[in-house]
């Protein structure tokens, strides 16, 4: 195999391996739990992230669909976040072998911070155990922008580890890997970023130095080096 096709491939696992460990590490990941309450299985998963065209759906499931164990209860607390607002405990309705609720849609960007407690024959199952979970409402941005963004955003990552890949193995193709790089982060992060945002979040930019988003500030960072 030619070495620029070994980079290549190393680039693109790399590239790969990096879009994944964000995506399950990042902010928007859904809170995923498996534990077992009172001698029964709770499963599900508390959401980050939803549109704001509806309410947050939160089910936990504890029984397979259809059937019923009237001994599970189970209640969600939560406020909007961050803010000193009185905690609110809602009652999750116990149907089709789940618990099941709603909380309140936001306006754009706007979060809510909750956890859910189970019970069964005496034993109380927090989740998330330790803290909070915290969910954002968003807009809905059109799937041809999102998909653009994307691809410019991966093919972007996948071109400046080439360029690395270039630059440790000593190879000549460094300035042009590393400006076919620019161009493309540049595009996906710097054009349709904002235009992303705008829908979503109803911002441009919300990166230093208008605000703290770690996003924003690491493209930023990215492409200043």
């Amino acid at each position: 195999m030619k070495r620029s096709s070994v980079l290549w491939t190393l680039a693109i696992i790399l590239t790969v391996v990096s879009a994944i460990w964000q995506r399950w590490s990042g902010p928007t990941y859904s809170v995923h739990f498996r534990d077992t309450v009172g001698g029964v299985e709770v499963s599900g998963k508390l959401l980050r992230t939803h549109s704001i065209t509806g309410d947050l759906p939160v089910t936990i499931r504890t029984a397979p669909e259809g059937a019923e164990d009237p001994g599970v209860s189970g209640a969600m607390t939560w406020r909007r976040y961050p803010t000193n607002d009185p905690w609110e405990t809602t009652p999750l309705p116990y149907r089709d072998g789940a618990l099941r609720g709603m909380l309140p849609r936001q306006g754009m960007a706007g979060k809510i911070e909750y956890w859910v407690e189970v019970t069964r024959d005496g034993e109380s199952f927090r989740i998330p155990q330790n803290e909070a979970a915290v969910a954002r409402f968003k807009g809905d941005v059109p799937a041809v922008v999102l998909i653009i963004h994307i691809l410019f955003m991966f093919f972007g990552m996948a071109w400046s580890t080439r360029a690395g890949l270039e630059a440790l193995a000593g190879g000549p193709k460094l300035q042009r890997h590393s400006l076919v790089a620019l161009v493309l982060l540049a595009v996906g992060g710097f054009v349709l970023g904002p235009i992303v945002q705008k829908y979503a979040f109803d911002a441009y930019w919300t990166g230093w130095p208008l605000g703290e988003d770690l996003t924003d500030n690491k493209l930023a960072l990215a492409v200043l080096v």
